[in-house]
């Protein structure tokens, strides 16, 4: 029983490798520019893809930031400015700003840097990272334009 469970995993591993090597040769041929940006690999470059489909859909970042959920909703109350996250938009989008965030929090980047101003500004570190995600969509957006260029 131990040995056919052993073969099944390294055969799911064998797919695995085949499917992620299919997906970063697909990547590569689409020649997109979203790899240049850090925190994104062939897997989120292609989730990316997929979910936005065509890019020149999106005339402007805010509509790009839109669509994949970052863009803030006003939430004040009194004097006090708060922007709470929109339950909107593409929600797998959304999930890939949020792995690019993350990837750019562990490791000494522009991001990290971003995100650590605005904790100083008081901002709490979910409103910080909701900051980092919207700058982060604005980026894929640039590159998503860029690439339309290359065209």
């Amino acid at each position: 029983m131990a040995v056919d469970l052993l073969a099944d995993v390294r055969r799911v591993d064998r797919e695995i490798a085949a499917t992620r090597s299919r997906i970063t040769d697909a990547v590569e041929d689409s020649k997109t520019t979203l790899l240049e940006l850090h925190g994104v690999g062939p897997i989120v470059a292609a989730y990316i893809l997929g979910h936005v489909a065509n890019p020149a859909r999106f005339a402007t970042p805010q509509r790009f930031a839109s669509y994949n959920g970052t863009a803030p909703i006003e939430a004040s109350s009194g004097p006090r400015k708060r922007h709470r996250l929109n339950p909107r938009g593409n929600r797998k989008l959304n999930h890939a700003m949020h792995l690019i965030a993350v990837t750019q929090l562990r490791n000494d980047t522009p991001g990290r840097v971003y995100f650590q101003r605005k904790l100083a500004e008081g901002k709490s570190k979910k409103e910080a990272l909701r900051a980092l995600k919207r700058r982060i969509s604005d980026a894929v957006w640039r590159q998503l334009q860029v690439d339309l260029k290359l065209r």
